[in-house]
């Protein structure tokens, strides 16, 4: 199967999709193009929820830890991701090593609304990246 492309990648000056309220440009922007490495783990939940938004799947899987990352990642075109939420963080700062993320994210597939709340493990070792959700 080819790699998918991102889609409807936002202008630099429009929202940004995890709803920071900054510019994407100024948010998750850098961070999907590859111009920046997260610097949090917060931000790096919030920049893999803008590239599961705009259909970015080559960004997960580079954000993904290799102990658990799949080889390939087909994502379903048919959900809208609607808005992202994040509950709490424990750690997960620059000069940390780990850090949880607990969120909700909101979509809306086949007309039907749904949220998705996980509490997410990411390590900091050349950078951040996720590694799995806890329990």
């Amino acid at each position: 199967m080819p790699p998918q492309t991102p889609v409807d990648r936002p202008a630099a000056s429009s929202a940004c999709p995890c709803r920071s309220g900054a510019a994407f440009g100024e948010c998750c922007g850098p961070y999907l193009s590859g111009r920046a490495a997260a610097p949090t783990a917060v931000q790096l939940m919030r920049s893999r929820y803008t590239a599961f938004a705009v259909g970015d799947a080559a960004y997960l899987l580079a954000t993904w830890h290799p102990s658990t990352r799949p080889r390939t990642l087909e994502l379903d075109p048919h959900i809208t991701w609607r808005s992202l939420e994040i509950v709490r963080s424990e750690r997960g700062g620059p000069l940390d090593r780990d850090g949880l993320v607990e969120f909700v994210a909101r979509y809306v597939v086949d007309g039907e609304r749904g949220a998705q709340s996980e509490v997410s493990r990411f390590v900091r070792e050349d950078r951040w990246r996720y590694v799995d959700a806890v329990g």
